[in-house]
C-alpha cells in the first residue's frame, strides 16, 4: 500500500537541490550551499572513478606484461568500473532517487537500468576474479590449464549476459526502488528479490566461500615452510594475506550490503524509507567502483609502475610496451 505524503512536506524539505513547482519537483534554480557542496563531492567521486579505471584499463592492454587470464578479468572489471563513473555516476547527480521516486519516467527507467546492470556486472566481474584466485592458490599445478583465456572469455561474457538480463528483466517487469499500488505488492517483491538474489546474494556467497578457502590454504601453505623462515617472517606473511583477503571482501561488503537489505524489506514495509537514506546507502554501492582500482591493482607493483609511466606521460615518449614492470 503506498503511504501518503504529507501536504506540509515539500520536496525542497526532502531533498536540498529540489524544489516544488506547479506539483512537480525541479533542480532549484537558486542552490543552496549545501547542494553545491554535495554535487561537488559526487563530482569528484566520478572523477575519481573514471581516473582509477582509466588507469588499469590503458595499464593492461598497453603493457605486454600485463596480457593475462587474470589480468583480462581486472580488465573487464574496470571497464564495468569505468561506466559505472561515466554513465551512472552523472545520471545519478543530474536526476538523483528524488525525483525517480515520485516519477517513475522513461529517465528514471534507463537510469535504473545503467545502473542495475552495470553494478551487477561489477559484482559479476569481482566473483569472476575470486575464482581465479581460487584456482591460483589452491591448484597451482592446474591453474594453467583451469584458468586459460578462453575460460576467461567465457567467464567475462556470462558476467555481462547476466547483468544485462538482470537489468532489461527489471525493467520489463516494470520495478522501481519507490513505491506501488497495492495490486503490484508481489510483482515488486519478486522483481526485488530476484534482483537481490541473482546481483548480490549468490555472488556473495561464492566470494566468501573462496576467500575463506584461499586464505585457510595460504595459512598451510604458511605453516609448511615455517621451518625455513623466522616467525617474524611467517606472522608478516599472515598478516599479509589476512589484511589483503579482509580489505577485499570488507570494502565489498561495506560498499554493499546496507544497500541490499534496505531494498530486499523495502516491499514489505508501509513505513516510507527516507529518501535521504536510499541516495546515500545507493551512492555507498557506487563507491565500490571508485575502490576497485585501489584494491585489485594498486596490492601489485607492477601495476603501480604502470601508472606512474602513464600519469608521468612516458608512455609516449616511446615504446614502452614491451617495458618490465616491478
Amino acid at each position: 500500500m503506498e503511504p501518503e505524503l504529507s501536504v506540509n512536506r515539500t520536496v525542497g524539505d526532502i531533498h536540498p537541490c529540489y524544489e516544488s513547482h506547479d506539483g512537480s519537483s525541479i533542480f532549484t534554480s537558486n542552490p543552496s550551499i549545501t547542494c553545491v557542496l554535495l554535487y561537488i563531492f559526487l563530482g569528484s567521486l566520478s572523477f575519481v572513478t573514471i581516473c582509477g579505471n582509466l588507469l588499469v584499463i590503458i595499464s593492461i592492454i598497453y603493457f605486454k606484461q600485463l596480457h593475462n587470464s587474470t589480468n583480462y578479468l581486472i580488465l573487464s572489471l574496470a571497464v564495468a568500473d569505468l561506466l559505472v563513473g561515466v554513465l551512472v555516476f552523472p545520471f545519478s547527480m543530474a536526476f538523483t532517487v528524488t525525483t525517480c521516486w515520485y516519477h517513475e519516467g522513461l529517465f528514471c527507467k534507463v537510469r535504473g537500468s545503467f545502473d542495475v546492470t552495470l553494478s551487477t556486472a561489477s559484482i559479476l566481474n569481482l566473483c569472476c576474479i575470486s575464482i581465479d584466485r581460487y584456482y591460483a592458490v589452491c591448484q597451482p599445478l592446474t591453474y594453467k590449464s583451469k584458468i586459460n583465456d578462453r575460460i576467461v572469455g567465457m567467464m567475462i561474457l556470462v558476467s555481462w549476459g547476466i547483468a544485462a538480463l538482470i537489468g532489461i528483466g527489471i525493467i520489463v517487469a516494470g520495478f522501481n526502488q519507490g513505491k506501488c499500488d497495492e495490486s503490484c505488492l508481489i510483482d515488486a517483491l519478486i522483481s526485488t528479490t530476484f534482483a537481490c538474489v541473482f546481483s548480490f546474494y549468490i555472488p556473495v556467497i561464492i566470494m566468501l566461500s573462496i576467500y575463506l578457502k584461499i586464505f585457510l590454504v595460504a595459512q598451510k601453505q604458511v605453516n609448511r615452510i615455517q621451518n625455513t623462515k623466522s616467525g617474524a617472517s611467517v606472522s608478516k606473511m599472515e598478516r599479509k594475506a589476512t589484511k589483503t583477503l579482509a580489505t577485499v571482501m570488507g570494502m565489498f561488503l561495506l560498499c554493499w550490503t546496507p544497500y541490499f537489505i534496505c531494498i530486499i524489506f523495502q516491499p514489505l514495509t508501509y513505513d516510507v524509507t527516507p529518501i535521504a537514506v536510499i541516495e546515500t546507502l545507493n551512492w555507498l554501492t557506487l563507491s565500490n567502483s571508485m575502490l576497485n582500482p585501489f584494491i585489485y591493482a594498486f596490492f601489485y607493483s607492477w601495476f603501480r609502475s604502470a601508472f606512474r609511466m602513464i600519469i608521468t606521460g612516458k608512455i609516449f615518449q616511446g615504446n614502452f610496451c614491451n617495458t618490465k614492470l616491478l
